[in-house]
């Protein structure tokens, strides 16, 4: 089974392939925990979709649903770069992921710490939560690609 750092590691291969496209870099995977493997991966895609439902954690949860045949992903966790939004966080309670990680926190949307920490409510599903894992490698993707849109603008 692989570290936690080495999942993360993969989000931000994926969060890369979404700034190369010019979309915010954001990626997540899904991890089976029974034997760690990926079944699910997603960068954020809302430019190039013209979506906003097309964020990293919903492509990935997607995915996973697609490959384990059903929207219950119990036994999986996910692995996203950036501290998901109030959609992702409802995404993920619906799906029944158990944990969630995650890198840099997000301040202006950060559903699961920041803004509102929505695993605390009372809904009928509370993942656990592994926060600031490899912060600064995931905060540097996103800084560096909001350093060079303005620098554009």
């Amino acid at each position: 089974m692989r570290s936690d750092e080495e999942y993360m590691r993969e989000a931000i291969a994926l969060a890369q392939t979404a700034r190369r496209l010019g979309e915010t870099p954001v990626g997540a995977v899904v991890v089976r925990k029974s034997d760690g493997e990926i079944v699910g991966r997603g960068y954020n895609r809302r430019e190039t979709d013209k979506n906003a439902l097309a964020h990293a954690e919903i492509a990935a949860i997607a995915e996973a649903s697609r490959v384990l045949g059903g929207w219950r992903l119990i036994g999986c966790e996910i692995f996203v770069t950036l501290e998901p939004c109030p959609m992702c966080a409802g995404a993920i309670i619906a799906a029944r992921l158990e944990r969630v990680v995650f890198g840099a926190f997000d301040g202006k949307a950060g559903s699961v710490e920041t803004v509102q920490k929505m695993f605390e409510l009372p809904y009928n599903h509370k993942p656990k939560v592994t926060s600031g894992v490899l912060e600064n490698e995931c905060a540097e993707e996103l800084r560096g690609f909001f350093k060079e849109l303005r620098g554009r603008k």
